[in-house]
This record gives structure tokens, sequence and C-alpha cells, in this order.
């Protein structure tokens, strides 16, 4: 055998590099991948920053630009599993779609999504999505209950959640209409809220009800 690796070396080098250039090859581009997957996400939460910010002066002005939007492929590396800490405004945005309106149909998780960024917009709130999600607590009252009530956050259902997050990319990337007329709060059918004669009701959707202040609650 020695004789044989001795006289034919090229060749059986050759050979070794053949058989072993799939798994460089393969090793190559599960790192670049990872790289391309880190990359994206970074670049998507960058993109959401600069939107929301924007987003301050009117949510629902001119679409972000090609350039500037968040795409598709972008927003489904953030999150993907919904157990992310909620640190950045796709995660905080997604999730609240997700369990305020998570089995109900798109135009609800639309309206959910309409909401927070006019809210965003509105003065009276923070000036930041997760802002937004987080205020109140459970002695003051959170402003979303699903924050604050003693159950886990993640995201449980992975389709749901998809949907929830192409709303949220959509909502920050300026590509949704509102549907609820202007509306800051919102509540389920079942649920008669103290606030609820204060506030002009501004549509009905499925099972939520939205409202936007009256000029007497503003003064």
């Amino acid at each position: 055998m020695r004789n044989y690796i001795a006289t034919n070396r090229a060749s059986v080098l050759q050979g070794l590099l053949t058989m072993a250039g799939p798994a460089f090859i393969l090793v190559a581009f599960v790192g670049c991948g990872g790289n391309r997957v880190v990359n994206m996400e970074e670049n998507a939460k960058i993109k959401a920053t600069s939107l929301e910010k924007k987003d301050l002066v009117n949510p629902y002005g001119p679409s972000a630009s090609p350039s500037k939007a968040i795409t598709r492929s972008e927003i489904k590396t953030v999150d993907t599993y919904g157990r992310e800490s909620m640190d950045d405004a796709i995660t905080c945005l997604a999730r609240t779609i997700y369990w305020e309106a998570r089995g109900q149909d798109g135009r609800v998780m639309q309206a959910v999504a309409n909401v927070v960024m006019n809210r965003l917009h509105g003065g009276g709130f923070s000036d930041t999505i997760c802002g937004i999600v987080k205020e109140g607590n459970e002695k003051k009252g959170c402003q979303f209950s699903w924050w604050c009530d003693g159950r886990p956050d993640s995201a449980q259902e992975g389709k749901p959640y998809e949907a929830a997050k192409e709303i949220a990319r959509k909502a920050l990337n300026r590509q949704l209409k509102d549907l609820t007329r202007g509306a800051l709060y919102f509540h389920g059918r079942r649920v008669r809220p103290i606030w609820e004669k204060e506030f002009i009701r501004t549509v009905r959707i499925d099972g939520l009800s939205f409202y936007r202040p009256s000029m007497r609650t503003l003064k």
C-alpha cells in the first residue's frame, strides 16, 4: 500500500480532495449563511429604528423607499421562534399583534398594529414602540394586558407569529392603511372599560371595538 501511495501520490491526493471538496464547500456555505442571517437581522432592526423615528412625524405618510424598507427576508430572521427578549420595534410590535389578535383574521391583526402606530404618532405615549407596548404595570394597569398578565410572553405558534411579523413589517414600512380611523384604544366584545363612554368609537372589527378621544377628553 505504501508503495502504491508513493508511486501514485498525485492521483491519491486528487482523489482525497475530490471527496473532501463537498464537505469543505458545505462548511463554508453554512458559515457564510450564518453570518448572512445575523447581518439580515441586524439590518432589519437598524431599518426599523430609522423608520420608527420617522413615524413620529407621520406614521401613515409615504411608504418607505425600497432601499430603506424592511424586506420579507429580513423580517423572517428576527425573533424566528418568538422567544427573543423584547428590545426592538419589530419584536415588540409583532408580539403585541400576536397576543392581542392571535387566531383572528388579518384585518383585526392590522387594526391592532394601527393602534400602536397611532399612539406613536398621537402624543401622550412613549416615543418608541417598545415603550408603548410596555407602558403601565400590574399595579397601575398595563396598556396591553398580555404584557403583564403573569404568563409567558413567548409566541407559541409559528404560523400566526409569522403573520404578525409580516404585518409589523408593513406597519413599520408605512404600508398599512389605518382601518381604525385614528383609534388609540380598543377592547373586546365581553369587556366594558370605565373609559368607554368618554371616547368616540370609530369602528368595530369582528370582536374588537376601537376608540379615539373626544374633543372634551382632550381638553
